[in-house]
Order: structure tokens, then C-alpha cells, then sequence
């Protein structure tokens, strides 16, 4: 499922459709990924914003298509952040061709 564009925050289950994963599962890497950080309402409700949403997109890339543990994909987008965009990027780029 493709996310709206232009829309300033998505909600954890827009992001969870997106990528076809469990709520849970993001929350679990918002623990152990300092750099995801949605914003909150009062509620407590998630809201991410575009970089939070790239951010878990490398990681999903790193994890779930690479085979990496959490702990190698930390050190992978430590050191090689580019590289891990311009993977991504590639990957979209070929969904939207086959789409």
C-alpha cells in the first residue's frame, strides 16, 4: 500500500500497511533506534514524519530484503548511510517500473 503524499505525519498503522508489518514490530525498533522518534499527541499516539518514516525504511531494507540482525544494521547505516539510501532509492525506483 503507498502512502499520501505531501501529508505531513502518518499514523503507525498507515506506516505498518506501508510495509506490510506489524505495529509492534515499529514500535519495537523505535526502542532500539534512537533516530526513529514520532511525534506524540496527548493520547500518546504516533504520528511519524517523513524522516522517521526513511529512517524505517533503511532499516526495513536492512532487515527484512538484506537479512541483517538489528545490531549489524546500526553498524551498516553508521557507516555506509549513503549507500543504504541509494540501495533504497534503487529498490523504489524498480517497484514503481514493475508497478
Amino acid at each position: 500500500m503507498a502512502l499520501k503524499p505531501g501529508k505531513l505525519y502518518y499514523s503507525i498503522s498507515e506506516v505498518s500497511n506501508h510495509l506490510d508489518v506489524a505495529p509492534s514490530l515499529l514500535r519495537y525498533w523505535e526502542s532500539e533506534f534512537p533516530s526513529i522518534k514520532p511525534k506524540r499527541n496527548g493520547r500518546g499516539t504516533r504520528f511519524y514524519t517523513l524522516k522517521d518514516l526513511e529512517e524505517i525504511e533503511r532499516i526495513y531494507f536492512l532487515v527484512k530484503e538484506q537479512g541483517f540482525t538489528l545490531q549489524g544494521a546500526k553498524d551498516k547505516i553508521k557507516t555506509d548511510k549513503k549507500g543504504v539510501n541509494a540501495n533504497v532509492e534503487a529498490v523504489h525506483k524498480l517497484q514503481s517500473v514493475r508497478d
